[in-house]
């Protein structure tokens, strides 16, 4: 029962991957992703042209959600455009194009060598095209064609670092299959690790976590002093409020407070004579 549910989401993806591909062909797709999610199903696009895969205001998007919602019974689906940044690195990519160019009628050869050509010069630390079928044209026997160039791996477990890609063209002297793989720039096989470099990095690392200790410690030195600083001027200013008041302080202060005992008497007496002046016109 297990085994036949997985196989019935593996037809179901192939078919919508077909139904998505004739749809968008002309904007480069090459592969989708189904990522599910309790309140939709979001599905990523893989498009060498996004603006087509869009559309105008987005209606070609919007168009094919709908669709897919209805035809696939998918719920809620969620459609993301993801743009392939690098297509020459792109296995998928580079055999659709080829199969275009062959089915308009384009030499083999020109298509098969230049296309070679392109995917070295991206960075590719490897690639193989296999041309079979009708090359020859019209009465011709159908043969064998490969090109290689850098470094390949065919088998074994580290097949799966490769990127590979087939598909079928169907030109007017008959069925071409063509078979392409590539290794990407970035792509570490574990029978070419170089010791030294794991080494390299690995003191990289120790120097950075070193830099990252003498960082820490560097910050906590400066905040202390902040704080050291802060405690001295607060010590200050207890000092100076705390300080003894001298003897001359105090007898400045002591006539002070005389001159302004004088001035309240004498204002005293000045309202003290106007109310008697007052008092004496009134009688």
């Amino acid at each position: 029962m297990i085994e036949r549910f997985f196989i019935e989401q593996s037809m179901k993806k192939i078919e919508l991957e077909n139904y998505v591909k004739s749809q968008l062909e002309s904007a480069g797709f090459t592969t989708l992703e189904i990522v599910k999610t309790p309140l939709v199903t979001r599905i990523v696009l893989h498009v060498v042209r996004p603006g087509l895969a869009i559309g105008k205001g987005g209606t070609t998007i919007n168009q094919l959600t709908q669709e897919i919602g209805k035809k696939f019974g998918i719920e809620n689906p969620q459609i993301e455009i993801q743009e392939i940044k690098h297509p020459e690195l792109d296995a998928q990519a580079n055999v659709d194009k080829i199969v275009s160019l062959l089915e308009r009628g384009y030499s083999w050869r020109s298509i098969t060598f230049k296309g070679m050509q392109d995917i070295m010069n991206a960075g590719a630390q490897g690639a193989e095209l296999i041309l079979s079928g009708k090359l020859a044209g019209k009465g011709g026997r159908k043969r064998r064609v490969r090109i290689a160039q850098g470094y390949i791996k065919k088998v074994g477990n580290q097949v799966r670092l490769v990127d590979f890609a087939k598909a079928n063209a169907y030109p007017k002297p008959g069925a071409i299959g063509i078979k392409l793989r590539i290794i990407h720039p970035g792509v570490e096989f574990p029978d070419k690790a170089d010791i030294n470099k794991f080494i390299e990095k690995a003191k990289e690392a120790d120097a950075i976590e070193k830099q990252a200790e003498n960082a820490v410690s560097t910050e906590e030195v400066e905040t202390a002093k902040q704080e050291i600083l802060e405690t001295k001027e607060k010590a200050e200013d207890l000092l100076e409020t705390a300080k003894p008041v001298s003897k001359t302080a105090k007898k400045r202060t002591a006539k002070k407070a005389k001159e302004k005992e004088a001035a309240k008497k004498k204002a005293i007496e000045k309202k003290e004579s106007e109310n008697a002046q007052e008092e004496k016109k009134r009688a």
